[in-house]
């Protein structure tokens, strides 16, 4: 096929808006080879050079010609939609399938069919959806032009976030028609990444890589132990610097309650995670357009996000690798002559990287476990029913499923909502491989470690551990910031982190399966539920954490500044209509820690305390219950009221730990179907990853 050079530029000038831009290096020459059809071929080049402009341009260009459509493979479908704008502004008729726009599929499905969609957008996980193979995918499958893999890295195992149904591209790619045209995209890839995507797309894949060098950005790395720390450093340094940016943090937990602290400062931010929902479309335009400083974020704001202007890009804590470090301070500094990326470095980091690699893959044991339980069932089981079963969590299932069922052959298959076993038998390369990837991930951790070390070369140091060459690298203009924190704001930080109060919302159904021992099943009626509850803080964390976990396993004593501070939690959470006496959940284990601290809180708050509620026997902890049902399954029937006289009014319930919150639903529930009011939860901590 010709290639057009003139309607190529001109296609780039209406993309972008700018009507003398011209092609940055290589880039006309990728849009070039894949409308000639040259073969496949692989981009890498850093965030920003436009990696999206050279696939619009280049189905433009095929579409004209009258060649069929193409298909686009992305994990990043939400983030597309300023990529998907600028296609649209070229002509290019962009559409996708997702989980979001259900209600649009039949009408997409039919444009499909008819030859008027010129590009369509899918997740990888849309591969595995039966009806979209067999209704759309197989329907066009003869006509398409063009396969793009978006974010290719992630094929890799090595890949930073790693997406398992990536490795059905394997098998898709296989099938190709060797001349079939397929571009593929990253922003990093070092050698390793590169020999994987080899393996995968073809000994023949033609490569086009640029400098990784980002000359705009001031790294630097700063050690700040302590989250009341970094949160001071962050109150102190982001409100003078440079234009607006993006605040990372690993978990939601930590984007909500940096971005609360913030705003507490005066600071015009907001958080972005994965529980953002639809609000995630007008955070986006808020930071586009400047009417917010920052965004405080998870990684739900990361790759395809695109804001050149940005002015930094702070990481709260230490990512897990390189690769994800690299695209994420990538966002800074595009359009700019001098950006701020900069890696605050806190001790719970490691605890929460290593929780991630630990959870990556399932144990032995507990395939083992799943399969088990499958081969007990022929008709297969669900999700739900698999939890039943099984003491191993909602996710540890999901993914231990998810992951068997993209081997190849698979040993497990999903028919509907149930999972069955297949003939096949889960080889020993799966497990080789889970050994691999744990220990390249522990590899990955120490070499962050090491980058956070650094007094000077971090640009470098990323360039040389991405395998490329660092040349002269001269950092822009840029001061370094301050690494010292103003005490007064770190006391107003600790402050604040011990006045954040968590929610413990109320359970409403029993669980799947019910509760045997008891006869419960279905929806908990409002009268036999707890109302909303309150936690001190989470266990472990920055303000009180630490000294719960303190007095639970070394002093075996809650202190009175716990009990102080939950005497203020109880006085502004003020519930109406207020309690007029407490108890708290029995423990055979520890049977004078819990109570103890209810007797001194109790005195403190001038109500009287009655230990109403009994253990009928001994059961393993609740931490030991891996999910919910389980969870809901270890505490049934283990609760009994102590025969005497129900005290009036509404009753304040302690326990020193919340996880499930089962122990309290099934407590306030035995409360209450005695003749109680109103039970009110309250704990000292919250527990788990969740978040």
């Amino acid at each position: 096929m010709t290639y057009n050079a003139i309607r190529s530029l001109e296609l780039l000038r209406i993309g972008t808006g700018l009507s003398n831009v011209v092609f940055r290096e290589d880039q006309e020459e990728a849009v070039r080879h894949i409308v000639e059809g040259h073969g496949r071929l692989l981009v890498v080049q850093k965030t920003g050079w436009g990696k999206s402009f050279v696939y619009f341009i280049a189905t433009k260009l095929l579409r004209e010609a009258k060649a069929g459509p193409a298909l686009l493979i992305s994990p990043l479908l939400a983030l597309m939609r300023n990529q998907i704008s600028a296609a649209q502004r070229m002509g290019v008729q962009a559409v996708t399938i997702n989980s979001d726009n259900q209600e649009a599929w039949a009408d997409i499905e039919s444009a499909i069919h008819d030859n008027t969609v010129d590009i369509l957008l899918i997740s990888p996980e849309r591969l595995a959806n039966d009806h979209f193979r067999k209704e759309v995918l197989a329907r066009i499958a003869d006509r398409i032009a063009l396969i793009v893999i978006d974010e290719a890295h992630c094929i890799s195992d090595w890949g930073h976030d790693f997406r398992p149904h990536y490795r059905l591209l394997e098998r898709i790619v296989r099938s190709l028609p060797a001349n079939l045209r397929l571009l593929a995209t990253t922003a990093t890839a070092n050698n390793r990444v590169m020999e994987d995507l080899r393996t995968v797309l073809g000994p023949n894949l033609r490569v086009s890589r640029g400098d990784l060098n980002r000359p705009s950005l001031r790294l630097q790395t700063i050690r700040l132990p302590q989250q009341s720390e970094r949160m001071a450093w962050l109150a102190e340094q982001v409100p003078v610097l440079p234009g607006h940016g993006i605040i990372y943090t690993l978990t939601v937990r930590d984007a909500e309650r940096v971005a609360g602290w913030l705003q507490s400062q005066g600071l015009n931010v907001e958080a972005y995670t994965s529980e953002t929902g639809e609000c995630r479309i007008e955070l986006e335009q808020a930071l586009m357009n400047n009417r917010v400083k920052a965004l405080v974020a998870t990684t739900a704001l990361g790759m395809g996000y695109d804001k050149p202007d940005l002015g930094f890009v702070i990481h709260y804590q230490t990512p897990g690798s390189v690769v994800a470090y690299y695209q994420q301070v990538g966002r800074a500094g595009r359009a700019l002559d001098a950006a701020y990326g900069v890696l605050l470095s806190g001790e719970e980091e490691t605890e929460i990287s290593e929780y991630f690699i630990e959870t990556a893959f399932p144990k032995r044991e507990e395939a083992n476990a799943v399969i088990e339980a499958l081969l007990g069932s022929p008709s297969g089981l669900s999700i739900p029913e698999l939890m039943i079963r099984l003491n191993l969590s909602t996710g540890r299932i999901q993914k231990t499923m998810d992951l068997l069922s993209l081997e190849s052959p698979p040993p497990v298959v999903k028919q509907g909502t149930k999972w069955q076993l297949t003939a096949a038998k889960l080889s020993e390369a799966f497990w080789e491989r889970a050994e691999r990837l744990t220990a390249l991930r522990r590899e990955e951790q120490r070499q962050m470690q090491e980058y956070v070390g650094l007094d000077s070369g971090h640009m470098a140091f990323l360039i040389r551990a991405l395998d490329g060459e660092p040349g002269t690298i001269v950092p822009p203009s840029l001061p370094l910031l301050p690494t010292a924190t103003n005490p007064a704001l770190v006391q107003q930080a600790v402050a604040y982190l011990r006045r954040i109060h968590l929610l413990i919302e109320p359970r409403k159904k029993w669980p799947n399966g019910g509760m045997p021992e008891y006869g419960l099943k279905g929806n908990i009626p409002p009268e036999h539920q707890a109302q909303p509850g309150k936690a001190l803080c989470v266990w472990g964390d920055a303000g009180w954490g630490s000294l719960v976990r303190q007095g639970k396993y070394r002093d075996r004593h809650f202190t009175d500044e716990l009990v102080q501070a939950c005497l203020e939690l109880v006085r502004e959470w003020n519930p109406s209509p207020p309690p007029t006496w407490v108890t708290c959940i029995p423990s055979r284990r520890e049977s004078k820690l819990v109570p103890d601290f209810t007797l001194r809180l109790a005195r403190a708050l001038n109500l009287p305390y009655y230990a109403l509620l009994e253990k009928n026997f001994d059961r393993p902890e609740q931490k030991t219950m891996a999910n919910s049902v389980q969870q809901a399954r270890n505490v049934d029937g283990s609760f009994a009221v102590k025969d005497m006289d129900m005290p009036q009014g509404p009753v304040l319930l302690v326990d020193d730990m919340v996880d499930s919150r089962w122990t309290m639903t099934v407590a306030a529930w035995r409360l209450r179907t005695k003749g109680c009011a109103e039970v009110y939860p309250l704990a000292l901590a919250l527990t788990g990853f969740d978040k």
